[in-house]
Parts: structure tokens; C-alpha cells; sequence
């Protein structure tokens, strides 16, 4: 379903919800005294909240009849999925790109935090593969791993976890103290995704292993550098956000001029790794159908 309609935006969206909800609390409570505390106890209450809420009205839909569960279950998986949205906006970016810079710049603002009106055009590619290999993990294989550990309710707490450091896990001074608790469970929930992620893509470990920490976040490194070690590229480097300079070390050393070509290359990789995980996920299935059979 995500690979044929994509992400529906005309429709309601939990993750829309997840926002609303860490924007009414962060707005009453980022302030004052005791800012971490308060964020750390936000941050664990909503995920709590999200995990219980889904599992009831999942036991209780399994209660009246499997199927309909079953059909929740799906909904479910679908909404929390976010492959082929990102990779359309990527697409679009190298496309507004082709047409003028300024486009690129305004195109790429759609699905990166940093600011975008400096940016030269090979920034504004590096920022749209960065983003497409970040968010491999954390828009499907990551979903898909607490979907295989947790079910559906682990799936949609994962999103709420992502959704918290989207949106409130920034070093700027807003967000410094009241985001840090919610950076570090997210940290801890994409460890293992993340790491997973760079093996599905393909990379070749000895540039992993060797670049993967040169980035802010412990996670996000990993596909980053899988990547540009197939493209044989640099990511990384100085990026503004909110008005603020961050210097990120270099992952990869070629700084050569990315194109259309190496997008596609990209797309491709996405692809293949969706399919491995879900194979995996079927794997696991067919497994445990077995063991239940005997």
C-alpha cells in the first residue's frame, strides 16, 4: 500500500496527531525551572499513552473478530510506513533543482531541519540524499523492527519516539534541555534499526565502520556512511539550524559533484532494503507459524 499510494496526506494521520499533541505540551511546559525533567516526563508520557491506547483497542478489536484486527494491524503498518513519500520529495528536489536554485532550496525545506535559503546546489543534493538515507531507518526499517519486536502498538510508539525528536530534539536553546531526554530514547529505540539499515543497504563496512561516528547523532551515521561509500561521495560538514552554525565532521572524503544519476542509484538502494526487510519480516513469521504448528 505505501509503495502505491505513498503517504496519505488528505486523509487523518496519527503522525499529524503525535505532533499536535508534543506541540500543545511543549508550548505549556518548555519554560521556567526544571526543563529536562519536564520534557523527559512529556516525552515518556505520550509514548506510554500511544503503546497502551493502541494495544487496548487492538485486544479489543481481537476480542470481536481477528479479522478486523487484522485490518487495524494493516492500517496501521501502512500510516506508519514513509518509503515512498520521502523518496517522491527527493525525486522532486533534483527536479526543482534542474529549474533553479532557489526551487531547489524551497524543495529540499520540505523534509530537512536545517536552514536551506544559503545553500549551494551541490548542498542542496547532499541534503536530499542525506535525508533519503537517514530516513530509510527511521521512516521504514526502523518501524518495521518494532513492528517484529512489538506489534503494531510498538510500531506506533516507535513513530511517537521519532515524531518527539523531529520535533523537540534540537541543541539550540529552546530545545537543548527540554528535548533530551526524548533524543536519548530515541537514540536507544533506533540503535539497533539504524546499524540493520546499513547492512541492508549494501555499504561496505570498512568505510562504515570508519565514518559512521563522524556524525551529531550515534544512530544516523550509519546509513549515511553506507550510502556515500556506494556513491563514493562526502556527506556531512557545517549545516545551520534555527540560526545557528554546526560544525559535523566529514563522512567520506570525495567531495565530487552529485547528479540525477546518483539520486537514482540512491532510490534503487532504498528500494532493495525495503524488500530485505520485509523478507526478514517474513522469515520471522514463517518461523514462528512452524514452532506454533508443532
Amino acid at each position: 500500500m505505501d509503495w502505491v499510494f505513498g503517504d496519505p496526506e488528505r486523509l487523518p494521520h496519527p503522525i499529524v496527531w503525535f505532533g499536535r499533541m508534543i506541540a500543545f505540551g511543549e508550548k505549556r511546559l518548555n519554560g521556567g525551572t526544571h526543563r529536562k525533567l519536564k520534557g523527559g516526563l512529556m516525552a515518556v508520557a505520550l509514548i506510554v499513552l500511544v503503546f497502551g491506547v493502541s494495544w487496548l483497542v487492538r485486544w479489543w478489536l481481537m476480542g470481536l473478530n481477528y479479522w478486523i484486527a487484522l485490518v487495524f494491524d494493516a492500517i496501521v503498518v501502512f500510516y506508519c510506513l514513509a518509503g515512498t513519500t520521502l523518496i517522491k520529495e527527493v525525486r522532486e528536489v533534483f527536479l526543482a533543482l534542474d529549474r533553479s536554485l532557489e526551487e531547489g532550496r524551497a524543495q529540499v525545506a520540505r523534509i530537512v531541519g536545517r536552514d536551506t535559503t544559503e545553500l549551494t546546489a551541490q548542498e542542496v543534493r547532499k541534503a536530499a540524499l542525506e535525508t533519503l538515507a537517514e530516513n530509510l531507518s527511521d521512516g521504514v526499517i526502523a518501524p518495521l523492527f518494532w513492528l517484529a519486536i512489538l506489534g503494531t502498538p510498538g510500531m506506533l510508539a516507535y513513530k511517537m519516539v521519532n515524531t518527539l525528536d523531529s520535533m523537540i530534539a534540537y541543541h539550540t536553546e529552546r530545545y537543548l534541555q527540554f528535548g533530551c531526554v526524548a533524543a536519548h530514547i530515541d537514540d536507544v529505540a533506533n540503535y539497533i534499526p539504524a546499524r540493520l539499515t546499513a547492512l541492508l543497504m549494501g555499504g561496505k563496512l570498512w568505510f562504515i565502520r570508519k565514518y559512521a561516528r563522524n556524525h551529531a547523532s550515534p544512530n544516523s551515521g550509519y546509513p549515511e556512511a553506507a550510502l556515500a561509500s556506494i556513491l563514493d561521495c562526502r556527506f556531512g560538514g557545517p549545516h545551520k539550524y534555527f540560526g545557528e552554525m554546526f560544525y559535523k565532521p566529514y563522512i567520506g572524503e570525495n567531495d565530487r559533484e552529485l547528479t540525477t544519476a546518483d539520486m537514482k542509484t540512491a532510490v534503487r538502494i532504498n528500494r532493495t532494503a525495503e524488500i530485505l526487510m520485509v523478507a526478514l519480516l517474513l522469515a520471522e513469521n514463517l518461523i514462528v507459524l512452524f514452532r506454533n504448528c508443532i
